[in-house]
């Protein structure tokens, strides 16, 4: 088989990482690699992923190997594989759009992005780019908020011939227009918005579903987060959250018995700390009733590198969008959705949609 060519739309903190294990992963074997759900997909493992196209709007990135550009700044994320070939894959300028908020214009630049001057691609620019490159999946890491942006490559994807794979809150997959177009093509598309391998979404999740199988009443909740990488500096304008903090609160109330009212559910970022680089800590409360109505309080903190994180979940979808691409399977891949994404077009329980993704893998569900 071979290698699964991918194009990257963000070549940021959760790129650097996902490209640092992919060859990290290259010189593992199946018996002493750690830190992943899966060894082997389809047949496919970690090592078995190309990048082919990348695009950018930083300067310090655009016209880099892409295997320079992922430790340029602002990227602050964990170096854990420091020697990587380059790819002779130039990171190409890309689509501004909403892809960059204007408050970030007044941080240092080494905490935030500085445009290029380069001309803006336009989208017969990128679907040439994408279809000369030869990639088959579309990766797609804009920042939080960029709406018009993620629409942009989607829409390239759509036009080049690529399966989506959507890790950002902006409804592509659970929008059944948009899903009905990548069926209509043919494609494949997962999403939207990327869990964590073991993140704060998918933690509150367990301990929401271990509540409800205990017999305890929750009634209140908060997630608090905190970190100092690019996405929560540009978190910072509360404009661009509308569909992250919506995609948060929706994958915790999705496994309530009963959902809580809104003033007894906050879930979203909560502030920028520029020392804390990519490490992210999560605040998670909750309040409930126990056996005769007594009261119980759970307070925990979670401290984790945010995007290594997300790389050990993404290099699983993508393997997942490539098996799909060889079994010639198109629209939504509903389980794998469910499974790696916050705002999936189906919610189920964690150990479920687990269930459902292990039984795609083995081909033994369609989607």
């Amino acid at each position: 088989m071979s290698n699964i060519k991918i194009a990257v739309a963000g070549v940021g903190n959760c790129f650097s990482s996902l490209w640092q294990g992919i060859n990290y992963y290259r010189t593992r074997t199946a018996d002493d690699a750690i830190g992943l759900m899966h060894w082997d997909i389809g047949g496919y493992t970690p090592g078995d992923i190309d990048v082919v196209a990348a695009f950018d709007i930083d300067r310090r990135k655009v016209g880099q190997d892409v295997s320079r550009a992922i430790f340029a700044p602002p990227n602050c994320t964990t170096v854990f594989c420091p020697d990587i070939p380059d790819t002779d894959v130039t990171v190409q300028m890309g689509r501004v759009l909403d892809g960059y908020s204007e408050h970030m214009a007044d941080y240092p630049d080494n905490q935030t992005f500085v445009l290029s001057d380069q001309p803006e691609a336009t989208e017969d620019d990128v679907v040439r780019i994408l279809r000369e490159s030869g990639a088959e999946i579309l990766v797609n890491y804009l920042p939080v908020g960029s709406e018009k942006a993620v629409r942009f490559y989607a829409g390239c994807a759509l036009k080049a011939g690529l399966g989506y794979i959507n890790n950002m809150p902006v409804f592509i997959a659970s929008d059944p227009e948009w899903a009905e177009k990548f069926r209509e093509k043919g494609l494949p598309i997962i999403g939207d918005d990327i869990k964590s391998q073991l993140g704060a979404t998918i933690t509150h999740r367990v301990l929401a579903n271990l509540f409800k199988n205990r017999g305890v009443k929750l009634e209140k909740t908060y997630q608090l987060n905190t970190g100092g990488n690019t996405d929560f500096l540009n978190m910072l304008n509360r404009h661009r959250l509308k569909s992250k903090k919506l995609s948060k609160t929706e994958a915790v109330q999705s496994v309530l018995p009963q959902r809580l009212d809104p003033e007894n559910i906050h879930i979203g970022p909560s502030d920028y700390v520029a020392f804390q680089k990519d490490n992210k800590v999560a605040f998670i409360r909750m309040e409930g009733k126990l056996f005769g109505d007594v009261p119980m309080h759970l307070e925990m903190r979670l401290s984790v590198e945010d995007s290594p994180n997300s790389a050990g979940v993404a290099i699983d979808s993508i393997r997942c969008c490539r098996i799909a691409i060889d079994r010639g399977l198109s629209g939504v891949l509903t389980s794998p959705s469910s499974y790696f994404m916050k705002h999936p077009p189906e919610q189920f329980t964690d150990d479920e949609a687990c269930r459902r993704t292990e039984e795609f893998i083995s081909g033994k569900r369609e989607s």
